[in-house]
């Protein structure tokens, strides 16, 4: 999604669930909701300069779903910079994620700190230029959709 507004930390959270219920059926926008507030209680999944990637195991998922959020407006997310938020990467993962998932999260949270595609989330002016941008750098995403 491009543009999305967010009043704060939590209704960017809401928005994040809703596109994330909307790519699977085992959940809805209220349970995943729930899942990524009690990740967050655990330690704030912003990555600095203006990233985020809220994220959450759940049982019975068959395989990860993410969700990609540009808001319209950075929000306060409580990042270890301090630095506002307002590219937000969701994903929910299997709660019996292989190392080969693990690993594929590890990846994706080291591609989304590059200052480089950063630049060019931020810059791409259509949700079809962030689709591109995010599934030829991202190998999680390439296997997600191929699944």
């Amino acid at each position: 999604h491009c543009g999305s507004g967010a009043r704060s930390k939590k209704h960017a959270l809401e928005l994040l669930s809703q596109a994330l219920a909307a790519s699977t059926a085992a959940y809805n926008a209220g349970e995943i909701l729930e899942g990524l507030i009690q990740r967050e209680r655990l330690g704030c999944t912003g990555l600095g300069r203006s990233v985020a990637m809220p994220h959450t195991r759940l049982s019975g998922l068959e395989r990860s779903v993410g969700a990609f959020l540009r808001l319209a407006e950075p929000v306060d997310f409580d990042s270890v910079d301090g630095a506002p938020v307002d590219l937000l990467f969701g994903l929910l993962v299997p709660e019996d994620c292989d190392d080969d998932q693990i690993r594929e999260v590890r990846e994706l949270i080291e591609r989304l700190g590059d200052s480089a595609l950063q630049r060019q989330l931020h810059e791409a002016e259509d949700p079809a230029q962030l689709y591109n941008l995010l599934t030829e750098s991202l190998t999680i995403i390439r296997r997600t959709l191929r699944a």
